[in-house]
């Protein structure tokens, strides 16, 4: 069930700025470089709206170039002749306003997806901007261009901050990334991956047709960018594209390509086909056309996925549904019908599926709610059964279960003695909890503290999907906050330590989600995290290493817990792994190391003694692009420690 690996993926082609190198000679004249300079600046300016992630360095680079651009309007002003020096100076400042200005474009219109999934590489371009500003401000001749006082006073405190300016990781940037490679790690289809797919769509407004059709011309762009470099980072932001395509019900098998041509126009390719017989989502003439409660039609196999995927609104307009009924349109299908024989098309029209069983198992749900408060306990445990199936078969399920007053019910049986009971309620809370607008409910219910309970003293079931829910539960940050206070940490990491292989894993991914909260940090401390990730981390059965060292860079990069984290011993299990472990294993080690051995200069030294300098030599040519970055930033650490 677990999704993993919080690490950044290799940067793309087009991911970090050059190196500026010095410019030749004089390719402009002074008033023409200074009017490029003005332009750049007003271009780069003009882009005030960006993608979610990256949005607050995006505004700080803005305020960066409205605080230089003084220095510009006084140079036109005054229109001095320029020395050499100031030449070059301002010929580099406008290499770094044009990498801002490409910079700021690609947070305005760039793929979601990979601005998303590569953070970190994408503030490594900031903080190049940032420091070839500051090559090309430090040291500039202001009495030989004429400078006033209070402009060359306000540059030269803004070059002094883009001295100290430093690579800044928003922790909102942070869990959209650490959720994408937990997306991309699991090789499982579980119910946490649903889940952060449809937290992960709304963040990046990746839920409608035109916002995923804009994001895939936004790939397309990419990829022709970068010109078939970084393939693996390209398959994972692709896979990741096919993943948001489906939970938004849209069905095309080669989205990123050419539009493909159905198998039934290959032999008439010019055939023009009417608009209205066309599907909106899979633009593919329908073979079953169904209507839908905005009045609009679509292919059902379609419009099923869309709703499915907990989605209430009309794909086409975007208007709420008063209701989730799949009306045959027999008309058009005849129209169809008779459009194919008359240009000779055969296609296999879909037959409706019959209602009748789908309608039987919806009338079931308010029965079934009402048997949950019957007196006699075998009824109690049917229906607490046939709940917890119905609730994970789709969202309008999950909605009726709600809508007949199911949930209270459902939570007043968590608690109750019986094992079986326990179970079944407790995964039940969890296929509910899929839908983003239950958690809140579910939490509201009471029903935290109950599952807590049932993890400590469930049955080995009861405890791993309680583990499950507690993850679920914990994508709303509220309740990251509510389950550390009311005492699920320390539980989790009991499951961690002892529980079976499935409820270690869902204990690390629901201690992972939780400890993004400062607190609860804390309290995994208390509660006895590190020995017990030691443990996993000494057990090469479990195959949990990356799990581990996620969760141990998470502790690492608070102050607070990095004393106890950072150990001796701890780094030489580090070396070992970077010496040993798997490519994905390597890289985790390396960025724990590198968190620690920044903050601590005396575990760099030790790692150093342990034979490290020889293995990062060799990730730094052999290994994944991360471990790269993270194997030259150590070797640049090891030498300032030498």
């Amino acid at each position: 069930m677990l999704p993993w690996s919080i690490f950044q993926r290799p940067a793309a082609g087009t991911d970090a700025e050059p190196e500026p190198s010095e410019p030749s000679g004089r390719q402009l004249s002074d008033e023409a470089l200074v009017e490029e300079l003005l332009t750049t600046v007003a271009s780069a300016r003009s882009f005030q709206e960006f993608r979610r992630s990256q949005r607050k360095e995006c505004f700080g680079l803005l305020r960066w170039l409205q605080l230089v651009l003084p220095l510009i309007q006084e140079i036109r002003e005054t229109a001095p002749s320029l020395t050499d020096d100031a030449y070059r100076r301002l010929a580099l400042l406008g290499r770094a306003f044009q990498a801002a200005r490409r910079l700021l474009r690609c947070c305005h219109d760039g793929s979601k997806i990979f601005l998303a999934l590569e953070s970190e590489a994408v503030l490594a371009r900031f903080q190049a901007v940032y420091e070839m500003m500051n090559h090309a401000l430090d040291g500039m001749p202001y009495s030989e261009i004429g400078i006033s006082d209070e402009v060359k006073e306000q540059i030269e405190l803004i070059n002094a901050q883009l001295k100290r300016c430093k690579k800044r990781s928003d922790t909102q940037d942070m869990e959209l990334s650490m959720d994408f490679m937990m997306i991309i790690q699991n090789k499982e289809d579980g119910k946490a991956d649903r889940a952060i797919l449809e937290r992960l769509a709304k963040k990046l407004e990746l839920q409608s047709l035109a916002d995923v059709r804009a994001e895939t011309m936004a790939i397309k762009k990419l990829i022709n960018e970068r010109n078939g470099q970084q393939q693996e980072s390209t398959k994972h932001i692709i896979e990741l594209l096919n993943k948001f395509k489906e939970i938004a019900g849209i069905d095309e098998k080669n989205i990123l390509g050419d539009v493909s041509i159905p198998k039934y126009l290959e032999k008439c390719p010019s055939l023009m086909i009417p608009n209205d017989f066309l599907c909106p989502i899979s633009l593919e003439i329908m073979t079953d056309p169904v209507i839908i409660a905005s009045g609009r039609t679509y292919e059902r196999r379609s419009i099923q996925k869309w709703l499915d995927a907990g989605q209430r609104t009309c794909p086409k307009t975007q208007q709420p549904l008063a209701h989730l009924s799949l009306a045959p349109n027999f008309a058009l299908k005849n129209l169809i019908l008779q459009w194919c024989e008359k240009n000779k098309l055969e296609i296999q029209m879909g037959e409706s599926e019959p209602a009748a069983e789908q309608e039987e198992r919806k009338e079931d749900i308010p029965s079934l709610v009402k048997d949950l408060s019957s007196v006699h306990l075998d009824v109690q445990r049917k229906a607490a059964k046939k709940i917890r199936t119905l609730s994970k078969e789709n969202p309008e399920n999950r909605a009726l279960i709600l809508e007949n007053g199911g949930l209270p019910a459902i939570i007043s049986l968590v608690s109750y003695p019986d094992k079986k009971i326990q179970e079944n309620t407790v995964t039940a809370l969890l296929n509910l909890s899929i839908d983003e607008t239950n958690k809140v409910l579910i939490a509201k219910g009471g029903a935290i503290p109950l599952i807590i309970e049932v993890l400590k003293n469930g049955s080995v079931e009861g405890q791993e999907n309680s583990a499950a829910a507690l993850f679920s539960l914990s994508m709303i940050d509220e309740n990251k906050a509510a389950i550390g206070i009311l005492g699920g940490i320390a539980p989790l990491v009991g499951l961690l330590r002892d529980g079976t292989i499935r409820g270690k894993k869902d204990a690390a991914t629901a201690i992972f989600n939780l400890i993004l909260n400062h607190p609860n940090k804390f309290r995994a401390m208390e509660a006895g995290i590190v020995p017990a990730l030691l443990k996993i981390l000494g057990d090469k059965k479990l195959d949990m290493v990356d799990e581990a060292l996620s969760i141990f860079l998470l502790l690492a990069s608070h102050p607070n817990c990095r004393n106890e984290v950072g150990t001796t011993s701890f780094v030489e299990i580090l070396v070992q792994i970077i010496k040993e472990g798997t490519p994905k294993n390597k890289e985790c080690a390396l960025s724990v190391l590198l968190e620690l051995g920044l903050n601590n200069n005396s575990l760099m030294v030790h790692a150093l003694g342990f034979g490290l300098h020889e293995h990062l030599s060799d990730i730094a040519k052999t290994g994944t692009s991360r471990a790269q970055r993270k194997a030259n930033s150590l070797i640049q650490l090891s030498c300032k420690c030498s």
